[in-house]
């Protein structure tokens, strides 16, 4: 059996699975705001799992990632997680390693197992919503990368900019014209209200574009050329078998048919027959994800290292 974890803002989800991927279980807490309460809020899911599935791994997803130089965690907004050795404090209160990986890992890696990528060898998912997140899965492991970062795509700068785009919006990881600040939901809200004077939030373009409001799919169609233009860059980069969406505006109307045209004109082949999909799994991909940190026979005491280190990739 496999337990996963989805520590999100507001809530954390516990789901059982299978060998065969079959959920067993599933239940969900309110998010504690303080890091004893989310050690207890972990502690009591995996064991509720446990009384209802047996013995299982356990994986977690999380916002931030672990500092492959201090084991502590950075980058949460969830900030009481922030500056914690949350890896070893959950190894040693549910007395076995336990494997963590970022939600946008997670995501992908449930994508890649049983999901909109399954059967290919390199898997890129990306995460469009609040924020702009990205994981990469090869051979059906994330890669992580030396500095934790690998799939990180948010925060490059929007390539080939035309002259409206520069500088781009500021962004609150001190820069301007990330991407993230381009695709995320409050970024296309941003781009809308700047070509129209108009303050929607993304849902309300969405339903006006598929009405058939011109500014609204003129807005979609500057959203497309902008994704189109940054997934053509991991595309130039990693070659993925296959790009899966998530998040609230993987479901934007057109993007399927619109972004692998438009970004043939920016990927360096003579042709590119990179798929771009819609997730299988939805809301459930990342906890799905997290369960599935730990591959089928995969030794658990090779997982975490000294004081809780995630090794091997997560």
């Amino acid at each position: 059996m496999r337990i996963g974890i989805d520590l999100g803002g507001t809530k954390v989800e516990a789901v059982a699975l299978d060998r065969g991927g079959r959920e067993c279980f599933r239940a969900r807490r309110e998010t504690p705001r303080d890091y004893a309460g989310t050690l207890d809020a972990i502690a009591g899911l995996v064991a509720e799992a446990e009384r209802a599935a047996g013995p299982a791994t356990v994986g977690v997803g999380m916002p931030g990632i672990i500092s492959p130089a201090t084991g502590l965690v950075k980058n949460a907004n969830s900030t009481w997680l922030n500056g914690r050795p949350l890896g070893r404090d959950l190894a040693a209160r549910l007395g076995r390693p336990v494997r963590l990986a970022n939600d946008a890992n997670c995501f992908a890696l449930s994508e890649a197992v049983d999901g909109a990528g399954a059967g290919q060898r390199c898997v890129f998912g990306v995460i469009v919503g609040t924020g702009t997140g990205g994981g990469l899965v090869v051979d059906g492991r994330v890669l992580v990368g030396a500095n934790a970062i690998a799939g990180e795509w948010g925060h490059n700068p929007l390539p080939w900019p035309d002259a409206s785009e520069l500088p781009g919006p500021a962004c609150y990881c001190g820069r301007s014209g990330c991407i993230e600040t381009f695709l995320s939901g409050p970024g296309l809200a941003f781009d809308h209200e700047k070509a129209t004077g108009e303050r929607l939030d993304a849902r309300a373009i969405a339903a006006r574009a598929a009405s058939g409001d011109t500014a609204a799919s003129a807005t979609i169609e500057r959203y497309a050329s902008r994704m189109a233009r940054g997934l053509a860059t991991i595309i130039n980069v990693a070659d993925p078998d296959v790009i899966v969406l998530g998040g609230g505006l993987s479901n934007l109307p057109g993007l399927y048919e619109r972004v692998p045209r438009l970004w043939i004109a920016h990927v360096f082949s003579d042709r590119v027959v990179t798929p771009l999909v819609p997730n299988v799994h939805g809301a459930s991909s990342g906890v799905r994800g997290a369960a599935w940190l730990w591959p089928a026979g995969e030794d658990q005491s090779r997982l975490c290292g000294p004081g809780g280190r995630p090794q091997g990739g997560g």
